[in-house]
């Protein structure tokens, strides 16, 4: 049990990770006019994006400014969850399979 939570609480954590990189690049791809935002498919995919990105962007974008139109929040939320994930893998992960097995 507390292997798999383990394992859950990781792939969630690299799952939010995977998602910041993909919003990232797709904004920047609409920026350069690469990929046309009314196609449905594009729509609905940054929709989701933006959907499950934001309440983990939206804090730290209100606290940091844009530096120069360039907005740097996904690359401090991508720090705080590789940070938060070492320190859950070295601190929390181990007592927890002992406990639960």
């Amino acid at each position: 049990m507390g292997v798999a939570l383990v394992w859950l609480v990781n792939t969630v954590i690299q799952l939010m990770i995977w998602f910041i990189i993909a919003s990232a690049i797709l904004s920047w791809l609409f920026a350069f006019d690469v990929i046309n935002h009314r196609n449905r498919f594009v729509s609905q995919l940054a929709g989701f994006l933006d959907a499950v990105t934001r309440p983990l962007l939206e804090p730290f974008r209100r606290i940091i400014p844009t530096l120069g139109g360039i907005d740097i929040s996904p690359i401090v939320v991508l720090l705080l969850l590789n940070f938060a994930r070492i320190l859950f893998n070295n601190s929390a992960a181990g007592p927890l399979i002992a406990i639960l097995g």
